[in-house]
């Protein structure tokens, strides 16, 4: 699109701005590891990095790690992965995986890990040639450097309420919080009910959802696109979940599921780090572990019913699951557990217990199961794009307001 600058404001598109608040910046941004499943970051990340460079910082933890198999094996590869140079793993693009020891407890691992860090990421930045920084923070553990490494603007994304995760210090990680939330120029959060979670000393934080990279889920609506064969051949109805099986899943409901339907299929794709056992015991429920990122509209088209069954608690109640959108967006019906941010969206049947899921399911299917064009172009319109596009409109009000050393313009 061309865009002319000096046109009124009644003359130009809704929702893109005159100036571009992030032109001409370079971006640190402080995440989950590069290689995970593609969340909320990953996205904005990939579409900022059209125009700007970015370096991605690996997840600098935010629990202490347990005497568990996974923990140590996790140990390990970060510990290979921080012997490895900085790589671009796309253009623009740069990953660190820096060393940090995941515990914040003590004010001398605090002050410990910020000397690490600092260090590891101003060589970094140095190397790079950064100019005009923005430190953009997911991960609430890197307040130890957050405003420490001369950047100019500081942005604190919450996605979750980060203390209710099983395994952290909530304590320490609500302290670290608190902290970034006092110093950071502007806070965005992704669901309504962190709006007032997060407000600290009279500053509301910014409300901007999750998006939805449409156009890649969309291609399950695409003739041409081959439902894989370990799912193509499957009994009929095919009742789908993707994603991490985590505490925060209600695997019993799962179960009852599959108990509901036994002439059917209930799929799961995504590693699972929770207790799977009474799932996996039904002879009618395939867990096909993780797959490619690429694949998941193939894998959606051959769902009839799309599950979201969270269970309710301090975590799911302030999420908002960028699954939902997904599986909208490959124009499937949702049936959800009453998580408020998915009611908020709508499109989705939702349910209180355990019974109305299963009825909701049941009437998933009677209405007409599997993908439709309609859902599909019900939620185009939130797309990844338009939401940092909601994201510089915030930072141009910053700049406006002076509220910020943030924003001033180049010289």
């Amino acid at each position: 699109m061309t865009l002319d600058a000096t046109a009124p404001a009644a003359d130009r598109p809704a929702g893109i701005l005159r100036e571009d608040p992030l032109r001409g910046r370079d971006i640190v941004c402080f995440s989950h590891d590069w290689n995970g499943d593609p969340l909320s970051k990953t996205h904005l990340m990939r579409l900022l990095a059209r125009e700007n460079r970015v370096l991605w910082v690996d997840s600098i933890g935010y629990r202490a790690p347990r005497a568990t198999r996974a923990d140590v094996g996790r140990a390990f590869r970060k510990l290979a992965r921080a012997a490895r140079p900085i790589r671009e793993v796309e253009p623009n693009l740069f990953v660190l995986s820096p060393l940090a020891i995941p515990s914040y407890g003590q004010a001398s691992v605090r002050a410990l890990n910020r000397g690490l860090l600092r260090a590891q990421v101003s060589r970094a930045m140095r190397g790079l040639g950064f100019r005009r920084v923005v430190n953009w923070v997911f991960n609430p553990a890197a307040s130890v450097i957050a405003g420490a490494l001369g950047e100019d603007v500081l942005i604190y994304h919450c996605v979750d309420e980060y203390s209710a995760f099983s395994g952290v210090d909530p304590g320490a990680l609500a302290a670290l919080e608190d902290d970034l939330l006092a110093r950071a120029d502007l806070v965005l959060v992704s669901a309504d009910s962190l709006v007032e979670a997060k407000r600290r000393r009279g500053r509301r934080p910014a409300l901007v959802r999750h998006g939805v990279d449409h156009a890649h889920f969309r291609a399950a609506l695409d003739p041409e696109t081959r439902v894989p064969e370990a799912l193509a051949n499957l009994p009929r109805p095919v009742l789908g979940f993707f994603g991490l099986i985590a505490d925060w899943v209600d695997v019993d409901l799962l179960a009852k599921a599959a108990d509901r339907f036994p002439g059917g299929s209930v799929v799961t794709l995504g590693r699972a780090t929770t207790d799977v056992g009474a799932l996996a015991s039904r002879p009618n429920v395939h867990m096909l572990g993780r797959v490619p990122y690429a694949d998941l509209p193939a894998y959606a088209k051959g769902f009839d019913v799309a599950l979201m069954p969270f269970r309710l608690n301090a975590l799911t109640l302030h999420a908002n699951p960028l699954k939902v959108r997904e599986y909208l967006a490959a124009g499937l019906p949702v049936v959800s557990t009453a998580i408020p941010e998915v009611e908020v969206l709508g499109l989705c049947r939702i349910a209180d217990d355990a019974e109305g899921f299963l009825a909701a399911i049941e009437e998933a299917l009677a209405e007409g199961p599997g993908p439709c064009a309609g859902r599909s172009d019900a939620i185009a319109h939130e797309n990844w794009e338009a939401r940092l596009d909601e994201i510089r409109g915030h930072l141009a009000a910053l700049g406006r307001e002076g509220d910020s050393r943030a924003l001033r313009c180049p010289a």
